[in-house]
């Protein structure tokens, strides 16, 4: 699993490149030219959608984010006191408790806690579903939402905070300039399905990740190979890269690609929609790197830039 990735994933990968198919013609540059290739406006207008939805999904659920706590087996005191094993933010001083066992985590609220889920008030105590599940239990606390997420072997609570300063604060994405240049007609290569690559992520875990194929392409003359690791080539493939943007104006850890379906062996990489990972922009996330395949050593001028002065402090 490709930790919280695939969550974004499915959040995009609807109309993800309106205007493919008309501007397949001009579009297929190889960067050959100099000057860039300048957009129509059924492009632009895609485009600015496509962004739009990204700015949405980071304000509502990435940049609210306001902790992630690993539990230890057993109890683990929660609330905004110093003294408890999770500290909160904000709210009540001693909430509770939430009770580890194996990867099960029942939540045990003091009688004075007041916290609801699903709209409803939870009394005394309550086993809350992680996010494996697929309805995993949002547990609300005053301007607080929680919920348990499971990563490998690790349990843990996600906070988000309603009233969170990144998400008042959030200035926007920054982009290069469209130029499709950069939107690039490549062979996909499937494969067969044995092979895995080591997928490293921000925790320092590696996880061995099936290979669904290989995107083969030129750019300015060379050619260059991106492995897929997420998606289905019928619905849309989803890549993990590094190039040598990353030095000065592009998010270090790799920045994430999603494609429309591979058709007649060739997939449409349009790296002016490559977009950061939330980790940009929270240190409470859990993302894929890009894996040594995916460390490319020539430089892709497209897609979301990342201010590396603006997050010194991360």
């Amino acid at each position: 699993m490709l930790f919280d990735v695939m969550n974004s994933f499915k959040r995009i990968s609807g109309a993800i490149f309106l205007a493919a198919v008309a501007l397949l013609p001009h579009a297929v540059g190889q960067g050959a030219s100099s000057s860039p290739a300048a957009p129509d406006a059924a492009y632009v207008q895609s485009f600015e959608k496509w962004k739009a939805d990204q700015t949405d999904d980071l304000k509502q659920n990435w940049l609210p984010l306001a902790g992630l706590f690993w539990l230890k087996s057993g109890a683990n005191s929660f609330g905004a006191a110093s003294d408890n094993a999770v500290v909160f933010p904000s709210g009540p001083a001693h909430a509770g408790e939430f009770d580890l066992a194996g990867k099960e985590v029942t939540l045990k609220l003091l009688p004075e806690t007041k916290a609801t889920v699903a709209g409803k008030q939870i009394v005394n105590a309550m086993k809350l579903e992680p996010d494996a599940s697929g309805h995993a239990s949002t547990v609300e606390l005053g301007s607080l939402q929680f919920h348990v997420i499971i990563r490998g072997e690790r349990v843990g609570i996600r906070l988000k905070d309603a009233d969170s300063a990144a998400a008042t604060n959030f200035h926007g994405l920054m982009f290069y300039p469209l130029d499709l240049r950069y939107r690039i007609s490549a062979t996909w290569v499937p494969s067969d399905g044995k092979k895995t690559i080591a997928v490293p992520n921000v925790l320092g875990e590696v996880t061995a990740t099936p290979v669904l194929g290989t995107a083969v392409f030129q750019i300015g003359g060379q050619e260059v190979k991106l492995t897929g690791l997420g998606g289905d080539p019928a619905k849309g493939l989803f890549f993990v890269f590094n190039d040598l943007t990353a030095k000065a104006d592009t998010y270090p850890g790799g920045r994430f690609l999603e494609t429309d379906p591979v058709v007649n062996g060739t997939v449409v990489l349009d790296f002016n929609r490559a977009y950061n990972p939330p980790c940009a922009v929270t240190p409470y996330a859990t993302c894929p790197l890009a894996p040594k395949e995916n460390r490319l050593a020539v430089p892709i001028p497209a897609g979301e830039k990342f201010d590396k002065a603006a997050h010194a402090h991360h």
